[in-house]
C-alpha cells in the first residue's frame, strides 16, 4: 500500500491548475454527499446505541466505515478528519433517505451529476483527465485531497506538504 504522500502526490500531479483544485472543494463534497444519500437504502438492520437511538444499518454505513479503516491506515490525523466527515455524510444521506422517494433520489441523483459537472469542468481548465480514470484509487483520494489542501491552507501538516511537493516537483 502507497503511504499518504505518495497518494497525495499521485493526485496532486492531475491537480495542479488553482481553479480545477477549488472546483474539488464544491463538486467532491457534493458526491461524498450523493453517495451517502443513494447508499441510505435500504436499512438492513438497526444497532442499538442507548440513548442515542437505533443506527440504521445500510450500504451507506458500511462504506463508510471502510473507507475511515482506509483513511486512518493512511494516517492517523487526515484519517479522522475524513471519519467525521463520512459520519456527518452518512448522517445527512440518513436524513435524506427517510424522505420521500422523489427527494431522496431527487436529491442523491442531483448532488451526483452536479458535483461530476463541477469536477469535468475544473478538469477541462486543467487540460487533464481525471485521476481515477488511470487509477481507481483516485476516487477515495479525491475526498482526502480536498482535506489535505483545506489543511495546507490553514498551514498545518507542513511536513506532508513538503514531502507531496518534493515527490511532484515542488507542484501540488
Amino acid at each position: 500500500m502507497k503511504t499518504l504522500s505518495e497518494q497525495l502526490a499521485q493526485y496532486a500531479s492531475y491537480h495542479r491548475d488553482r481553479r480545477n483544485i477549488l472546483t474539488h472543494f464544491v463538486g467532491i463534497p457534493m458526491i461524498v454527499l450523493s453517495v451517502s444519500t443513494l447508499l441510505a437504502r435500504p436499512v438492513l438492520g438497526q444497532l442499538p446505541l442507548g440513548p442515542w437511538g437505533p443506527l440504521a444499518l445500510t450500504p451507506s454505513l458500511l462504506v463508510a466505515l471502510l473507507a475511515g479503516l482506509y483513511y486512518l491506515r493512511l494516517d492517523l490525523r487526515y484519517g479522522l478528519v475524513m471519519a467525521l466527515w463520512l459520519a456527518a455524510s452518512n448522517h445527512a444521506g440518513r436524513l435524506l433517505a427517510e424522505q420521500g422517494t422523489a427527494l431522496w433520489l431527487g436529491s442523491g441523483l442531483g448532488l451526483f451529476a452536479v458535483g461530476w459537472a463541477i469536477q469535468f469542468i475544473g478538469h477541462a481548465w486543467e487540460g487533464r483527465k481525471p485521476a481515477f480514470v488511470d487509477d481507481l484509487i483516485g476516487l477515495a483520494m479525491g475526498p482526502l485531497f480536498v482535506v489535505a489542501e483545506a489543511g495546507f491552507l490553514l498551514g498545518l501538516r507542513r511536513d506532508v506538504l513538503c514531502d507531496v511537493q518534493d515527490r511532484t516537483g515542488g507542484v501540488r
